[in-house]
Formats: structure tokens, C-alpha cells, sequence
């Protein structure tokens, strides 16, 4: 009899600790999003938070000067020979004149989580005045964008924390490096630990004004062929 009781105990105990636990990562993951996103809700109107998984940040969806526009940080842990980062996607959505992927990559090293970009079948060219370390690639190199369209507006891409620009008929997006794992903690523990993130409201900013600005080109550049 007590055998059983002290079982049923040790159960509860366990099952109360657990559920402890449990609310503990809760709140300490819902702490986490707030600090992360506090910024990005100073530039993103009727914002709208999208769950995307109980290990994976929410995306923020929005509208930024009357476009629909969405925020969602990704953790890419799948690149070799570095650490674990924190990229931020931002996406502007809008009906484009386009029929093929522009597709261009900073750097590119393997694989991502966040992008299609090692699977478009064709490379261009490096165009003049683009980034040294550009590399574009399309699905339709006939009907590709030109480039000198996109040209005037790669400010962002002189640093080293815009890694991408991808342009679709669905929309415009820039990917941003927000963050890399702590490497003592990484390589002891091969946790994807990025400490205390903001995302600055006016870095979001200055990319949204930029894919407004791309969006702006190339309804023109479509204008004037008519």
C-alpha cells in the first residue's frame, strides 16, 4: 500500500516539476518575443502576431505606409562552419509586373532555412555597380528584371548584414542578419543561444523605405515600356 502511495507521490512531484518547467520556458519565450519585437511594432501598423511553432518565433504581419508588409525572424542553424544565425525577413506584399525570380545572395555558403536560392537554375552574370560578393540567380533568365532597375537602391547590401533580396510577382523581400549564437555556448552545448535581440526600429525602417523604393522602380520601369 505505501509502496503504491509513494509511487503515486513521486509521480506528482515529477508531473508538478514538469508542468513548472514547462511555464517557466513559456514565459521565458513570450519575454523573449516581446524585446524582440518592441521595436518592429514602432514601424509596423495593425500589427498582427502569427504563431509559427512552439521552438520558432511568431511572425508579425502588418501594413507599413498602406502596403501589406510581414516581420519573421528565422533561426538557420543548417550553414557549415559558422554559427548559427538569426535572420530577419521582411517582406513587402504587392502584385508585380514580373514573370521570373531576381533572386540575389550575398555571400552565398550552403544552404538556408529562410531561402529557395540554391535550387534556380540559372546564375547571371555580375552586373556593374552590384556588390562584390552579389551572386543573382533566376528561374527565368529570359524575363529576368534587368538589374540596372535595381541598381540605385542597394544601399543596405554595402554593410555586411543584408544577405539577401529576393523579388517575386508576389512581393519584394530583404533578408537581415539580427544576430549569431554565443560560440562558448554553441560549441559546448550546441545551443543556438542569440542573448538579448532587438530588432531597431529604425534599421526596419530604413529596409521597408527601401522595398517601397524597389517597388516604386519597377512599377515605372513597366510604365515606361507601354
Amino acid at each position: 500500500m505505501w509502496g503504491g502511495v509513494l509511487g503515486f507521490m513521486i509521480i506528482a512531484a515529477l508531473g508538478a516539476r514538469l508542468g513548472y518547467v514547462f511555464r517557466r520556458k513559456r514565459a521565458l519565450q513570450k519575454a523573449e518575443a516581446e524585446t524582440l519585437f518592441a521595436g518592429a511594432l514602432q514601424i509596423v501598423e495593425n500589427p498582427v502576431f502569427e504563431p509559427q511553432g512552439p521552438h520558432q518565433f511568431p511572425k508579425l504581419k502588418g501594413t507599413y505606409q498602406g502596403f501589406p508588409i510581414q516581420v519573421h525572424p528565422v533561426v538557420d542553424t543548417l550553414a557549415t562552419r559558422r554559427l548559427p544565425a538569426l535572420w530577419l525577413l521582411v517582406t513587402l506584399q504587392d502584385t508585380l509586373p514580373l514573370t521570373a525570380r531576381f533572386d540575389m545572395m550575398m555571400r552565398p555558403a550552403g544552404p538556408t532555412t529562410f531561402s529557395n536560392f540554391d535550387h534556380l537554375p540559372d546564375t547571371l552574370k555580375h552586373p556593374g555597380g552590384f556588390p562584390e560578393h552579389a551572386v543573382i540567380r533566376t528561374d527565368n533568365a529570359d524575363g529576368v528584371l534587368p538589374a540596372e532597375i535595381i541598381k540605385p537602391h542597394l544601399g543596405l547590401f554595402a554593410g555586411p548584414r543584408a544577405k539577401e533580396l529576393l523579388i517575386t510577382g508576389n512581393g519584394i523581400r530583404i533578408v537581415w542578419l539580427l544576430a549569431e549564437s554565443d560560440r562558448v555556448r554553441y560549441g559546448i552545448f550546441r545551443q543556438a543561444d542569440f542573448g538579448t535581440v532587438a530588432i531597431e526600429p529604425q534599421t526596419l525602417k530604413d529596409i521597408a523605405d527601401c522595398l517601397l523604393a524597389i517597388r516604386r522602380a519597377i512599377h515605372d520601369w513597366d510604365e515606361a515600356k507601354k
